[in-house]
């Protein structure tokens, strides 16, 4: 096989991993709505400053009394400066924009998952050299864009189950396209 051909195969190879994953992500986008922050956090034309407990706890907001940011048993260091007592306004609906970002991290990864899951059936049933790496290669790019976008949200036993699963797959498709016994795959290729 020459130099050329080499290339254009890999070429097309790799084109179909990206445009499959652009594919999955614009697709679901244009479905399923991410968490807009400005309808967790309308501007007003006017901000009125908060300056008392009551009204900042009133708005959903967080009080922090003077020097709340130091332990009461060990006083601040006497060279900073005195801190007055301050309203965070926002801090409910962060909270609650947080959550939500967080459904959605976790909905987009199981897309994705099923989505890579696919494209790895994809390719292992399809004939095609070019079409079968593209779409496996397309398949494994689409869990490590899906892990990426949830890992920081993800707790810690649903990391190792997104692993153990994705293992399990990928190895159940390796015997699946290429057999159990290593001894035959050797003989083939030699």
């Amino acid at each position: 096989m020459g130099t050329k051909p080499r290339l254009l195969k890999w070429a097309l190879i790799i084109g179909i991993v990206i445009v499959l994953n652009l594919f999955f992500n614009y697709t679901i986008s244009l479905f399923y709505k991410e968490p807009d922050y400005n309808d967790y956090f309308k501007q007003s034309q006017v901000v009125e400053p908060i300056t008392t407990k009551e009204a900042c706890l009133a708005v959903g907001g967080q009080w922090n009394e003077n020097g709340a940011i130091y332990n009461k048993t060990v006083p601040a260091p006497a060279s900073t400066p005195e801190m007055k007592s301050y309203c965070d306004p926002n801090y409910t609906k962060q909270q609650e924009f947080n959550q939500a970002q967080k459904v959605y991290n976790r909905n987009i990864f199981i897309m994705l998952v099923v989505l890579g899951v696919l494209s790895l059936l994809l390719g292992v049933f399809v004939p095609n050299e070019i079409i079968t790496l593209g779409f496996s290669w397309g398949g494994v790019l689409s869990f490590v864009v899906a892990s990426i976008r949830y890992w920081s949200d993800a707790d810690n036993w649903v990391k190792v189950l997104i692993l153990g699963v994705a293992l399990g797959a990928l190895i159940w498709l390796a015997i699946k396209k290429f057999g159990g016994n290593l001894k035959d795959n050797e003989a083939v290729q030699s």
